[in-house]
């Protein structure tokens, strides 16, 4: 059972689209997650679901066949995503991100060619930014792209690229230039491409049915066409690309630590010691409170930093505080539920274990929260 979370949204088509995305993820996310994490297995039919019903472009323009829905109301959908499926709605969010390149900075053709499948759901994306020594500071960046004639031969090793080997297409920042921040360009890879080589899933603690692994590039030879925007603008590209993940990051959070107060709510309410449910004790009654009143404080700065980036506005240090704060609470939500369980929460027949597992993915992936602390001080 789920909490009825007030929300002020912009329009009744906005409304619609999250009663739509609660329908299919009651219907289509909560039966099958337990199941799905269990086995290790990757819902690519869910994601088809989904991408049909037009969720896999919600933020891009219509013309280019995106939802045109703005980010105030993204983030929103995503959170409710998570809240049934963490798995999901992450696959939602990076897809997403992996298009972001060729929706802001494709050619026309580029776009008229490839976004009509990309958004609607054909094909699933992934990005493939960090490497072995390279994770937050993506300016040092190795692997290379170098010029051939009409295409691009690139070689290096990408590091934990969720949908690694599952993916239709490959985002790549490699370095066609000199060393720093001037020298990476973004690629779109196909993942046909020979050269392109996926290696094991990695081994995770919590998300177990989302792939991740290394990709490694050895002669991959890429069209020339594939190059999104200018050779040098890479890094601009990633930077602002940040902001999107930062903010989806922050949703899912917030959808996770929903479905972890939600659970632990209705336990307190059921179970009973000394004659009355353990909800009636201050001990337990308080924590869940303060988890309710966190959760309410890192909705609103999602919801306040999306905003902010669909008026034009400076938000960068803004998704950063969201980012920080919604995970660094999910991590404590999650952790809160398993005790308000007691040792219910630490088996598996209750789901609480596993959202505190998947919460602390949460605090590492889109740039561990000490990066996001560096961001918010450096901008004081």
């Amino acid at each position: 059972m789920t909490a009825k979370v007030q929300r002020i949204l912009p329009s009744q088509d906005a409304t619609d689209l999250l009663g739509l995305a609660t329908d299919i993820a009651d219907r289509e996310l909560a039966p099958r997650a337990d199941e799905f994490e269990a086995r290790s297995e990757f819902p690519r039919e869910v994601l088809r679901t989904l991408g049909r019903s037009g969720f896999l472009g919600l933020p891009y323009p219509v013309e280019y066949g995106g939802g045109g829905v703005p980010y105030e109301v993204y983030v929103q959908v995503l959170e409710v995503l998570a809240q049934r499926w963490l798995c999901v709605a992450e696959s939602v969010y990076v897809h997403t991100l992996s298009c972001y390149g060729m929706v802001n900075h494709g050619s026309p053709e580029q776009r008229k060619r490839h976004l009509p499948d990309m958004l609607g759901g054909e094909l699933l994306g992934a990005t493939c930014l960090s490497e072995p020594q390279a994770g937050s500071d993506a300016a040092s960046v190795t692997t290379k792209a170098v010029r051939e004639d009409d295409a691009y031969v690139v070689d290096g090793t990408k590091s934990w690229t969720t949908h690694g080997g599952v993916a239709d297409f490959y985002t790549v920042y490699c370095r066609t230039g000199g060393p720093g921040a001037r020298g990476l360009s973004c690629l779109s890879v196909d993942a046909r491409t020979p050269g392109v080589l996926p290696q094991r899933r990695e081994k995770k603690m919590g998300v177990s049915s989302s792939p991740t692994a290394q990709m490694v590039f050895e002669g991959a030879r890429v069209p020339a066409d594939r190059l999104i925007g200018r050779e040098g603008k890479g890094f601009l590209l990633a930077m602002n690309a940040f902001d999107v993940g930062r903010l989806s990051n922050a949703a899912c959070a917030v959808g996770l630590a929903q479905a972890a107060l939600d659970y632990a709510t209705q336990y307190a309410k059921s179970r009973e010691q000394f004659g009355q449910p353990i909800i009636s004790f201050q001990g337990v009654g308080f924590m869940l409170a303060d988890m309710a009143t966190q959760i309410s404080a890192a909705r609103a700065l999602v919801v306040t930093a999306a905003r902010l980036r669909d008026h034009g506005k400076p938000h960068s240090v803004e998704a950063a505080k969201a980012k920080l704060f919604a995970t660094d609470m999910a991590m404590r939500v999650t952790t809160d539920a398993v005790q308000v369980l007691g040792g219910y929460g630490y088996v598996r027949d209750h789901p609480v274990e596993r959202w505190m597992r998947e919460a602390k993915l949460l605090q590492i992936v889109e740039g561990t929260n000490q990066i996001q602390r560096v961001v918010i001080s450096g901008a004081l």
